[in-house]
């Protein structure tokens, strides 16, 4: 029995712990109801009901949008609609020339392993 209560106790300051962490953590923005700092000193004063509660009431959800990934430029369909197709024309003519250049260097300078 001793042994359940130390664990129950263990855990129980590791999730108050984390629950201050937590609170202290997100932006003033993510609070719902009170203030931040009101939010904190709940955490600290009642230390597992105010974890559940900070849990359960106060920590708002990502809105849509917010959370969402950064993207890379070719996997933005946003970005490629914003595109003309003479600018894809060009940078593509662009980079076909450059690396025409790169390979006319290094033909002159590779020499051949081969006996």
């Amino acid at each position: 029995m001793a042994r359940l209560l130390i664990i129950g106790g263990f855990l129980a300051v590791v999730f108050w712990v984390f629950s201050i962490v937590d609170c202290a953590a997100q932006p003033a923005t993510r609070h719902r109801g009170v203030s931040k700092s009101a939010w904190i000193a709940i955490v600290i004063l009642i230390p597992v009901i105010g974890g559940v509660l900070w849990f359960a009431l106060g920590r708002r959800r990502r809105a849509d949008g917010e959370g969402e990934r950064l993207r890379a430029p070719d996997d933005d369909p946003e970005f490629l609609r914003s595109l003309s197709r003479s600018e894809q024309d060009a940078r593509i003519a662009q980079l076909e020339a450059e690396l025409a250049r790169l390979d006319d260097e290094n033909d002159g300078s590779t020499t051949d392993p081969r006996p």
